[in-house]
């Protein structure tokens, strides 16, 4: 089978859904974030990194009133919080537009109370609500606004309504807060925060903004206290900052290194130090959108980012929070600069899960993303480790993490890969075939494994047949050795009654089934042609890969109908983050 070109990698794989499963509940988790998946393809076919979830929720769960949980973020509240109603900008002469504009953004600045006593101060926080929406609306439309009097004043308010301390993550039921089953913990301050976004969103993308004036007053210390708010609970929130964040990196050239530099702060103390951070995807999704615009050939900087930033976050327990953002980067590097591939798949095969299957199931996700643009040369460096972990997948009881390792057989790129190699691919995997062709629980696998040794005996049937001679001698010869090792013991244990002194000590039974060579009850050793017979027979037609990945949630418990309901009538800033070219940053 011949190698594709780049082009035809990302072709369309096999979409026909085969033999039903023994496991019905795994199957609905598995159909369960159809929609998620759908997204993330559509956002890899557009070039775009995936958008980072806002809720939790997947598939029919159920929905209970819980105890609302506010945020309680330690605001400097106001002490003067009494506002007078201001003239509408529109209705003022364009000479005192200027000095009225200053005048509501600096009524803005004052700060109210939403967590103690939300009720109190309900006029005066009408009139600072009303005057945050005006100036979204002259800022969005009007142009010629944004003179050199408002940039210290826009900046200014900004920081005193969104910089503070955030609470400590908490979980009512007391256990340690979770981020991938706890409801979030949503800012009581919102109405007023969210408009804060907008203006200083809809400041930022004007066509009238000058980063040369604004780099007086946005700084690194300005920077720095944004990306401690992505630590926040609220996802509206880091969905705004995110945004942001991207916007400012775009504008300001200067503070382009700095930026990656304190992700990668962020990062490495994610990874070795607290191991929680909510604001993990949604960083990984700014940095998606900078890898796009990566100039060639990478820098030093860039590659160790890879491989000591990006690459040690596979071994964090809340993986699937943002795995699909950590995915999509790992491919675009790849895509790059494909002399990398080799470090990143090793590194890979470093991390890889031993006891965790749903973790297990994602690595297997984006293994096949990798496989999907690696390069031939690349790939023969690697495929000797590589398919022995596949072969420990495939041998896995896990029914899941063997079916999404067996969907593998189902990539055309990928086969074209293991048909140029099969010589050293098929003895690897071999084993692990024949051996679970019977030996697995699960009806589905042996269907999809009968599929896996029909390709390859398609793809070179000599080959095939010596490899099932040697199975079988090799078997045969474990077997030999069993048998050598019991008669040695009998051996033994026939000297050891003829002590005189053999009836007096407690006889200790040894039963060497512990040790014997897992030859499964009823396995039969089966030669070559009787094999071919019976995987032609047994290969099941059309089964293809599923819609989504299979990950499975570790709980169904139920959610708060107040916050799945405030989080879906949520709406983004941006669907997706677009690249910002790298030129001399």
């Amino acid at each position: 089978m011949p190698n594709k070109t780049k082009k035809e990698k990302g072709s369309a794989k096999p979409g026909v859904t085969g033999g039903g499963s023994s496991n019905k509940s795994a199957n609905k988790d598995a159909a369960d974030a159809n929609d998620e998946a759908a997204k993330h393809r559509a956002a890899n076919a557009s070039g775009h990194p995936p958008p980072a979830q806002l809720t939790k929720v997947r598939g029919t769960v159920p929905l209970v009133k819980k105890d609302k949980r506010q945020g309680s973020s330690r605001f400097n509240i106001s002490k003067n919080r009494e506002l007078q109603k201001l003239p509408l900008l529109k209705d003022a002469t364009p000479a005192e537009r200027e000095e009225l504009m200053v005048k509501k953004l600096q009524q803005c600045c004052v700060v109210f109370d939403f967590v103690t006593d939300p009720l109190s101060d309900l006029k005066w926080k009408e009139v600072k609500r009303a005057a945050l929406n005006e100036l979204v609306e002259y800022v969005t439309h009007q142009r010629g606004v944004l003179t050199e009097a408002i940039y210290p004043e826009s900046v200014h308010m900004f920081a005193i309504n969104m910089f503070r301390t955030l609470p400590p993550p908490s979980n009512p039921s007391g256990a340690e807060f979770d981020p991938e089953e706890d409801e979030p913990t949503l800012e009581a301050a919102w109405p007023h925060l969210q408009l804060v976004y907008e203006y200083f969103l809809r400041f930022l993308e004007s066509p009238d903004f000058q980063p040369n004036t604004a780099k007086k007053h946005i700084d690194q210390k300005y920077v720095m206290q944004l990306l401690d708010l992505f630590d926040s609970e609220d996802p509206r929130e880091r969905d705004f900052l995110k945004t942001t964040l991207h916007r400012i990196y775009g504008k300001f050239l200067g503070l382009r290194a700095y930026i990656r530099k304190q992700i990668n702060n962020i990062f490495y103390r994610f990874v070795y130090e607290k191991e929680n951070h909510n604001g993990i995807a949604e960083l990984l999704e700014i940095l998606g959108s900078i890898i796009n615009g990566f100039a060639l050939p990478l820098k030093e900087e860039h590659k160790n980012f890879l491989l000591r930033v990006l690459m040690p976050l596979h071994k964090a327990k809340s993986l699937s929070v943002y795995h699909p953002q950590l995915a999509y980067c790992v491919v675009q590097f790849l895509e790059k600069d494909p002399s990398l591939t080799e470090k990143v798949l090793r590194l890979l095969l470093k991390f890889w899960p031993k006891v965790h299957s749903p973790k297990e199931v994602m690595f297997l996700n984006e293994l096949e993303e990798i496989l999907d643009v690696i390069e031939p040369g690349e790939f023969q460096k690697v495929m000797v480790p590589l398919f022995q972990q596949l072969a420990k997948c495939v041998s896995s009881p896990h029914f899941q993490v063997a079916e999404r390792a067996l969907y593998y057989w189902n990539n055309e790129y990928i086969m074209s890969l293991i048909s140029d190699n099969a010589a050293t691919i098929l003895p690897i995997m071999f084993p692990a075939l024949y051996k679970n062709s019977k030996a697995h629980w699960n009806k589905t696998i042996h269907g999809l494994i009968y599929n896996a040794l029909k390709l390859f005996m398609e793809m070179n049937q000599k080959l095939f047949d010596e490899c099932s001679k040697q199975y079988k001698e090799e078997r045969q010869k474990e077997k030999e050795k069993v048998k050598s090792r019991e008669d040695a013991w009998e051996r033994v244990e026939g000297k050891a009654k003829q002590n005189p002194m053999f009836n007096e000590v407690k006889r200790v039974s040894f039963n060497d089934s512990s040790v014997a060579m897992d030859l499964e009850d009823g396995e039969e050793m089966r030669d070559s042609s009787e094999l071919t017979k019976e995987v032609n027979t047994e290969a099941v037609a059309g089964v293809g890969k599923p819609a989504k990945p299979l990950i499975r949630r570790k709980s169904e418990l139920p959610h708060d109908a107040a916050t799945i309901k405030t989080l879906t009538t949520y709406k983004r800033a941006d669907d997706y983050l677009t690249s910002s070219n790298e030129m001399n940053s």
